[in-house]
C-alpha cells in the first residue's frame, strides 16, 4: 500500500435544485388524453426539456410515430435530477452546513419515483405509457416499476442503470459468458460479467405484470452498470446509437399494442446460403420460392441481399458468391437463384460453417443494420468443418460484426443440430415447410444487435474485497478496514458516489445516525470492477454491533481520494 496521507473530504449535498416550471410539451396534442405518452426520466444534472439524452430519445421514437395514426405526446418527467460530482462547488461547500443534506441524491430519486407513480397511475386512465430513463432516471424507473399499473405500460427502457440486475453475470465464469440463461430484459449488454449496478440492484428487475415489457441497455464498459470501469461509456449512449436501438423495440411494441401492422424502421443486410447438394433435389424449388420472397421484401424495404450456395469441401466445391450486397438487385438475384443446380454430396454433413464464415468475412456489412444469414438445407453441418472452422469461430465472428443472426430452414429431424448455432446468434430454426412465410415476416420485423452479450471462454479473475473490521473509533467516526487485491476502491454512501481510495481503510464521520446508512465498497483493477461489499451503519448498530455515538455537523470520508467529475452528465 502507498503511504497513507490522512485527510478528510467533507461532502454534503446542500444544493436545492429548483426545477423551472415548463408546460408539458406535446408533439401531437390530442383533445383530452392522447393514445400514447412517451415519458423520459433524465440523468443527474440534466435540464428539463433540453437534456441531450431526452432529445435523442424523443427524436428517435418520434420519427417512427409520425408514420402511424396515433395521438401522442412526449413528457420529460418533472423531478430534481440533482447533479453530482466535484464540478458542483455548492454541493461540496454544503458540507459545512448542517447534517443530513448528504442524502439529497436519494431524495431526488424518491421524488422522481413519487412523481412517476402519480403520473402513470392516476392520469389519463385510457392512455398507454412508454417509459425510458438514463442513469439516475433509470434508477427512478427501476425502483418505481413495482408500484406502477402494468396494464397502463407498453414498455420500459432503462439506459446505464446503476441499479441494474442481471443474475446470469454472477461468478468468475458466469452463465452469460457461455451465452446461457440470459434475462429476457437484457437487450444490449455486451459485458457478460455484468451482474449488479454500482449502486446495488433493484430486484426483481421485471416484477410481476411486466414480463416482456422491460428492456435494459448497458454500454460496453459503463462504470455504473457493467463490470467495467469506464466513465466515458456511461456518457456515450447517444454516440453508440443505443437510443436508436431502443426506438425500434419501442415502436414495434406500440404497433403491437394498437394492432398496427408496421415494419420496424431499420436497414437490413440479409445473406442467403443454399445447400446445393443432390439430396436437396426434392425441396430446393420450394426453398427458392421463399428465398425470392424474402429478397423481394428486403429490397422493397430498402435493404440489401447477398446470395451464396455451398456443398462440401470434400467435393472440391468452395462456397460460390452469386451476388453480394453491392451487386445484388432483384433481377440479378432472381436470375442467380434460378440458375443454382443441385449436385454432389455423398456424405451426410455439409460445409455450412466454412460457407457462413466465408460470407461473413467477405461481405461489407452496414453499421447499425439488422444482419441476417438465412440457411436453406436438409443436412447437419460438419463440426469442425473440413478446413478446421469451428462453431465457436463462427459465433465469435457473428458477434464481432454486431451480430449476424442465423435463421435455419431445415427438416424436423435435422433441426436439433442447428439449435446451438441459432441460439448463440439469437436466431431461430424453422422446420414447418408449410409456414416458411412466417420466417420472412419474423426477419423483416427483427431488431438489430438485440439482445447482445459477448461470450467469453476464459476464466476472468475479477478484483475482490473483504471487510475485516468495522468499528466506532471516536464520537461520530466509523472506521472500515478491508483486504483487497484491487488497485483502488470506489466508495459509495447511500447511493451517492463519494470518490475513490487507494488505501485499505475508510473513515466515515458526521453521519445522520437517525437513519440506516449503507457504505458500499467496489474493487477496481484496470478496466474491470469486482463484486462490491456493503457495510450497514445505523444508530447504535454497525458491523460487529458497535455503538456509533452522536453525529457531527458534517459528513466526511477519510482516506486519499478523488471524486469523479459529474459522471452522469458527460462534463469532464
Amino acid at each position: 500500500m502507498k503511504q497513507k496521507i490522512k485527510y478528510q473530504i467533507l461532502m454534503v449535498i446542500a444544493m436545492v435544485v429548483v426545477a423551472t416550471v415548463v408546460p408539458m410539451r406535446a408533439t401531437v396534442q390530442a383533445s383530452g388524453c392522447p393514445d400514447v405518452r412517451v415519458l423520459f426520466v433524465r440523468g443527474s444534472g440534466g435540464e428539463r426539456w433540453v437534456d441531450k439524452n431526452y432529445l435523442e430519445y424523443k427524436s428517435t421514437i418520434e420519427e417512427r410515430l409520425k408514420t402511424v395514426s396515433l395521438s401522442y405526446e412526449f413528457i420529460d418527467l418533472e423531478y430534481p435530477a440533482v447533479p453530482v460530482g466535484i464540478d458542483n462547488l455548492l454541493v461540496t461547500l454544503g458540507a459545512y452546513f448542517g447534517r443530513g443534506e448528504a442524502y439529497e441524491f436519494g431524495e431526488s430519486v424518491r421524488q422522481g419515483v413519487e412523481n412517476l407513480i402519480q403520473l402513470v397511475n392516476t392520469e389519463c386512465p385510457n392512455t398507454k405509457y412508454v417509459l425510458g430513463g438514463y442513469s439516475q432516471g433509470a434508477m427512478v424507473i427501476s425502483r418505481a416499476i413495482r408500484n406502477l399499473k402494468a396494464d397502463k405500460v407498453i414498455y420500459v427502457a432503462t439506459f446505464g442503470d446503476p441499479k441494474i440486475y442481471l443474475p446470469e453475470g454472477k461468478g468468475i465464469f458466469p452463465k452469460a459468458c457461455r451465452g446461457k440463461g440470459l434475462s429476457d430484459y437484457r437487450m444490449y449488454v455486451p459485458d457478460c460479467h455484468a451482474y449488479k449496478g454500482k449502486l446495488g440492484a433493484n430486484q426483481p428487475y421485471a416484477p410481476e405484470g411486466f414480463a416482456g415489457k422491460v428492456g435494459t441497455w448497458c454500454n460496453g464498459r459503463d462504470f455504473f452498470c457493467s463490470s467495467g470501469a469506464n466513465m466515458s461509456d456511461h456518457t456515450n449512449y447517444i454516440g453508440k446509437s443505443l437510443y436508436q436501438d431502443a426506438a425500434k423495440v419501442i415502436f414495434s411494441r406500440i404497433c403491437q399494442e394498437f394492432g398496427i401492422k408496421a415494419r420496424v424502421a431499420t436497414s437490413r443486410d440479409t445473406a442467403i446460403l443454399i445447400d446445393s447438394t443432390w439430396s436437396m433435389s426434392a425441396m430446393i424449388d420450394m426453398y427458392k420460392v421463399e428465398a425470392l420472397r424474402l429478397a423481394r421484401e428486403t429490397f422493397e424495404a430498402g435493404g440489401r441481399v447477398a446470395l451464396y450456395d455451398y456443398r462440401d469441401l470434400l467435393d472440391q466445391y468452395e462456397p460460390v458468391e452469386h451476388c453480394n450486397f453491392e451487386t445484388c438487385t432483384l433481377e440479378v438475384f432472381t436470375a442467380a437463384i434460378n440458375a443454382i443446380q443441385v449436385d454432389g454430396g455423398g456424405d451426410w454433413e455439409e460445409s455450412l460453417l466454412s460457407a457462413s464464415f466465408y460470407a461473413m468475412k467477405n461481405l461489407k456489412w452496414t453499421f447499425g443494420a439488422t444482419k441476417s444469414i438465412v440457411v436453406l438445407t436438409d443436412a447437419p453441418f460438419l463440426l469442425p468443418d473440413r478446413d478446421g472452422v469451428t462453431l465457436d469461430e463462427v459465433v465469435r465472428l457473428s458477434k464481432e460484426i454486431d451480430p449476424v443472426n442465423f435463421y435455419i430452414i431445415t427438416e424436423e429431424g435435422v433441426a436439433p443440430s442447428y439449435e446451438e448455432l441459432a441460439g448463440r446468434t439469437d436466431g431461430i430454426v424453422m422446420t414447418n415447410m408449410g409456414e416458411l412465410g412466417l420466417l420472412t415476416d419474423y426477419i423483416m420485423n427483427r431488431f438489430d444487435s438485440l439482445p447482445r452479450v459477448e461470450e467469453d471462454e476464459s476464466m476472468v479473475e475479477k478484483p475482490s474485497i473483504e471487510v475485516i473490521s468495522s468499528e466506532l473509533i471516536a464520537d461520530g467516526e466509523h472506521e472500515v478496514k478491508f483486504n483487497t487485491d484491487a488497485e483502488k476502491i470506489a466508495v459509495v454512501l447511500n447511493d451517492w458516489i463519494v470518490g475513490v481510495t487507494y488505501e485499505d481503510k475508510v473513515v466515515v464521520s458526521g453521519l445522520d445516525l437517525g437513519m440506516e446508512n449503507r457504505l458500499t465498497l467496489i474493487p477496481i483493477r484496470g478496466e474491470m470492477s469486482g463484486d462490491s461489499v456493503e457495510v450497514l451503519i445505523s444508530a447504535g448498530v454497525g458491523f460487529g454491533a458497535m455503538s456509533l455515538g452522536v453525529a457531527e455537523d458534517a459528513v466526511g470520508i477519510e482516506a486519499p481520494m478523488f471524486i469523479p467529475k459529474a459522471p452522469n452528465t458527460g462534463r469532464r
